[in-house]
């Protein structure tokens, strides 16, 4: 069975930064790709950022130039960098993981901006 802890996430003023991590429990290296989603309640789960196997890295425009997302494959790892943090940013976050044709979600961390 394969999963996704995520770790990180929290509150911040905003202009602040947080980093998300997301462990996988077999090689990250052999998933196509690993992204990272938010929500907020009411609302659908956006995409944010995905970091494919052939280190193609899609951001939404809301977060570029403010958010990095990465990979340690040695620690089976994704994180996402999230720097300059905005009130609009607050969400509910989650990592998902494509492999072998099925999509694998981490547990969710609430990021909070707020003065």
């Amino acid at each position: 069975q394969v999963q996704l802890v995520q770790s990180g996430g929290g509150s911040v003023q905003p202009g602040g930064s947080l980093r998300l991590s997301c462990t996988a429990s077999r090689s990250i290296s052999t998933f196509y790709y690993m992204s990272w989603y938010r929500q907020t309640p009411g609302s659908r789960r956006d995409l944010v950022a995905s970091l494919y196997s052939d280190n193609r890295i899609y951001y939404d425009d809301s977060v570029k130039g403010r958010f990095t997302i990465t990979t340690d494959n040695a620690k089976n790892t994704n994180s996402l960098q999230m720097d300059s943090l905005k009130p609009e940013d607050t969400a509910m976050y989650y990592c998902k993981g494509l492999l072998a044709g099925d999509d694998y979600w981490g547990q969710g961390t609430q990021v909070t901006v707020s003065s």
